[in-house]
């Protein structure tokens, strides 16, 4: 019999590669599958290390009329040659402009899977903007999925959408490889050039002002004035123009002594094998994948309370959860992990059986295709 056609879409494809790694593999074996982005050098990597077809198609993060609208042509364009049975989309432009592509084309079955918003750390004119783009693409999708109960909690309380919401398995997007995120020889070969004897904070992101990196540095600085035995690895990039750290975080990084940046990592496990702790001081989440990611590797986490993050973390068992946006409780969550070892490691431990027992990747992705038959079955 054959196979019906899943087209699954991102805004870019550095998002098909990093954050649904596998997945296109998995379904493959049940569907025809077309994975769709904008092609930034890695679109071809990822079909043939997924076994998938790609189509590039351009589309940009930033609104920007004239190409949204030659973007949206080239997906109905692309629609209707391909005649998908299932368009799944995320992030949040990509996912806009396929649901109204894949609504004009008639497609069945239309899925936007929310993982956050931009409009959370917005205000004024652009909020309103983005929050009207994000109620187009529910209103345009059959079926909305939020990564988070906290993501579901919002697109209700911000009056986004009335459809039906559940979260898939217990929420995250791909959930986590335990062989691969784990402390193998090689991994722990990887890692000596990067450890050292003081205590090791990570975080691991974009280094950006919404990722709370002017508090968790103001935190870190702190920190070490107290205990010279302290050390803060940060492991991403810098984004200037959209979204800048102050003048005086992005010096302090640069002139501190225990501060480290090592920039964008393909494989982040050497790095987390080198440190004691995740540190996720972010203003908005969808679901954290990173803090699954640490988890695995048996570090507890510090991060805000938000979405995601308050349901992957059990305070005091597995991590620590702080306000948002305060370098104060920061500060207190961090100097206590690093003043007691054993309880870090107590956390750590537990961190690695919660994501095994709730976030395993196959379970992740056997509830994502169960999804599917259901619509289809509709």
């Amino acid at each position: 019999m054959k196979k019906k056609k899943l087209l699954r879409l991102t805004t870019v494809d550095i998002s098909l590669d990093i954050l649904i790694k596998g997945q296109l593999r998995y379904m493959s074996g049940y569907f025809d599958v077309v994975a769709v982005s904008a092609d930034t050098g890695r679109l071809e990597a990822v079909g043939k290390r997924e076994g998938v077809r790609t189509v590039a198609v351009p589309m940009a993060r930033e609104i920007s009329i004239g190409r949204d609208i030659r973007s949206l042509f080239a997906l109905i364009s692309l629609f209707r040659r391909e005649r998908p049975d299932i368009v799944h989309a995320n992030t949040p432009k990509g996912s806009l402009l396929a649901m109204m592509a894949a609504f004009v084309c008639r497609v069945p079955h239309r899925i936007y899977l929310v993982t956050g918003f931009r409009f959370e750390t917005t205000h004024g004119l652009l909020r309103f903007v983005l929050k009207t783009m994000e109620r187009i693409t529910c209103l345009c999708a059959n079926k909305v999925v939020p990564e988070s109960d906290g993501v579901a909690r919002l697109l209700r309380s911000e009056h986004i959408t009335w459809r039906p919401l559940k979260k898939t398995h217990n929420g995250n997007i791909n959930g986590v490889d335990l062989a691969y995120f784990s402390r193998t020889p090689e991994v722990e070969d990887a890692a000596r050039a990067l450890r050292s004897e003081a205590f090791t904070f990570i975080f691991i992101g974009r280094i950006v002002r919404d990722k709370g990196v002017n508090e968790l540095v103001e935190a870190f600085v702190r920190l070490h004035a107290e205990n010279p035995a302290t050390r803060l690895l940060l492991v991403g990039k810098f984004e200037e123009k959209l979204d800048p750290l102050s003048s005086d975080t992005r010096r302090t990084i640069e002139e501190h002594p225990a501060i480290e940046t090592l920039g964008y990592q393909a494989d982040v496990r050497p790095a987390l094998c080198a440190s004691r702790a995740l540190v996720l001081p972010s203003y908005r989440e969808g679901f954290p994948n990173v803090v699954l990611q640490a988890g695995a590797m048996g570090l507890p986490s510090v991060a805000s309370r938000v979405n995601g993050a308050e349901e992957c973390i059990i305070e005091g068992r597995n991590g620590l959860l702080v306000p948002c946006r305060d370098a104060e409780s920061l500060f207190r969550s961090m100097q206590r992990l690093a003043g007691d070892p054993e309880l870090c490691n107590r956390m750590g431990a537990a961190a690695r059986e919660i994501v095994a027992s709730r976030y395993m990747q196959q379970d992740v992705w056997a509830a994502t295709l169960a999804m599917y038959k259901e619509e289809l079955s509709r």
